[in-house]
């Protein structure tokens, strides 16, 4: 009778100690991981209507998890919506909405400035272990990288992957960067090999940081152009070299779920999944697709702005769900800070809010406005089902912006395609939007742009 009682004694002790482990990680900060896919369109994933491109992975994260169908980013293009994301803040409250230059070039002298408080120096205030894995875009300089706004570690390109030399073009730009933290430790990067190396940096940092709360910003460069796949993706595509390029990052965040369910972590994990702007149109088959939405990259139209958008967490998200709750990626910040149990800062005006009572399922909408900036002016608002827009111009045109002096409206939940102007049979919602127009105007002063400054100037 002794065996079997030892080993129902080390069956209990072996019990107790899992549920003690388990107990643990559950009573520890939650763990945060951003990916941010570059120029990738609404309808670009199967869980948002792609019929040809395959994305499993991020489908099965969609299932277990929540599908944000009016998720809106700060921007129309890349480096404002991403000081957007990191900031909390409209980026034309400091200076980063740009005028004639809309985003950072391998030239530009100025970046994210040193007052704006980034979710990674918020969060590391909080104990978090913060990294980058990916494009930066908020200034290549050194007082502007990673490393000193927050990030304990970086690797990844400072700015867009078609950032490099072009002798046709004679931009004299340098050979693409790779960075580890401050050191570059390649010139002229195989980007075939990108998504792969982004991947094991990724799992490398969750396995390090396994025991303490930590931050994985991770903002692949791709599906912006130029494309490229490893081996076990190039030509598997019926969509061609953009689908290959899709269902790589699709892989990617599949071995970043598989890792995190490996270590135990799932549970105590929130993972966010969307793009930095709508999709590249000018680039045909090189780009992707907006779905219903019209327009796309560089555009107020709602297929500028609107994106897809994914947020998983077992046992915290109930699953299944489809969420059309107006959120902004200037959410992101409140939210992260309401769960590492901080606050957000006090002395400037923020522009997200908490979503977890919408995550959470305890509350449809936390916000009824969303701004939609092109450049340094506000060209349309949305308020509830209604968006107004003010000035309207084609993405990637030479057209000039028209001023419309009634604005054009309509009705996103029954026309998500904007091809039905209604303002003559609401002019009451149209005085509405826009009282909200200037008291939205005339609540601050835009701070000067500094997008516009080059090294040597």
């Amino acid at each position: 009778m002794k065996a079997p009682f030892t080993f129902l004694l080390f069956t209990c002790f072996f019990l107790f100690v899992f549920q003690f482990l388990e107990a643990q990680s559950l009573t520890k900060k939650p763990n945060i991981i951003v990916v941010f896919a570059d120029d990738l369109g609404y309808g670009d994933l199967g869980c948002f209507g792609h019929p040809t491109i395959q994305t499993p992975h991020l489908d099965q994260m969609a299932q277990e998890g929540m599908r944000l169908t009016q998720f809106y980013v700060g921007a129309n293009v890349c480096t404002p919506s991403r000081a957007a994301l990191m900031t909390g803040r409209l980026p034309i409250r400091f200076g980063m909405a740009g005028h004639k230059r809309g985003v950072l070039f391998p030239d530009s002298s100025r970046g994210i400035p040193h007052e704006e408080l980034t979710i990674a120096e918020a969060l590391k205030a909080e104990g978090y272990a913060t990294g980058l894995i990916g494009k930066w875009h908020l200034g290549h300089l050194p007082e502007f990288m990673p490393n000193n706004h927050g990030f304990d570690f970086y690797y990844g390109i400072p700015y867009s992957n078609d950032m490099r030399p072009n002798k046709a073009k004679n931009n004299n730009r340098p050979p693409l960067p790779l960075y580890r933290n401050e050191e570059v430790i390649e010139r002229g990067v195989n980007q075939h090999t990108l998504t792969q190396r982004y991947t094991q940096e990724a799992i490398k940092f969750i396995e390090q940081n396994k025991e303490q709360p930590f931050f994985l910003y991770y903002p692949n460069n791709f599906p912006h152009v130029p494309l490229y796949a490893s081996e076990d993706f190039e030509g598997k595509s019926e969509r061609g070299i953009y689908g290959d390029v899709v269902t790589e990052l699709d892989w990617s965040v599949g071995q970043i779920l598989k890792k995190l369910k490996e270590l135990g972590l799932d549970k105590n994990t929130l993972v966010v999944f969307t793009s930095d702007n709508g999709p590249w149109l000018t680039q045909k088959e090189a780009g992707g697709s907006a779905g219903l939405l019209f327009e796309g990259k560089g555009s107020t139209y709602e297929g500028g702005m609107r994106v897809p958008a994914i947020a998983w967490w077992p046992g915290v998200i109930a699953p299944g769900q489809v969420s059309t709750s107006l959120v902004t990626s200037m959410d992101l910040y409140p939210t992260f800070m309401g769960m590492a149990g901080g606050s957000i800062p006090n002395d400037r005006e923020m522009d997200g809010t908490d979503l977890m009572p919408v995550l959470n399922g305890k509350q449809k909408e936390v916000r009824e406005l969303v701004y939609y900036y092109f450049h340094d002016k506000l060209h349309a608002i949305r308020k509830g089902p209604w968006k107004a827009h003010f000035t309207t111009k084609p993405s990637y045109s030479s057209e000039k912006p028209v001023n419309h002096e009634i604005p054009l409206l309509y009705n996103l939940e029954h026309d998500p395609s904007e091809k039905y102007n209604v303002n003559e049979q609401h002019p009451e919602i149209v005085r509405e939007i826009q009282k909200a127009y200037e008291e939205h105007i005339n609540s601050f002063i835009p701070a000067p742009s500094i997008m516009e400054g080059r090294i040597g100037e």
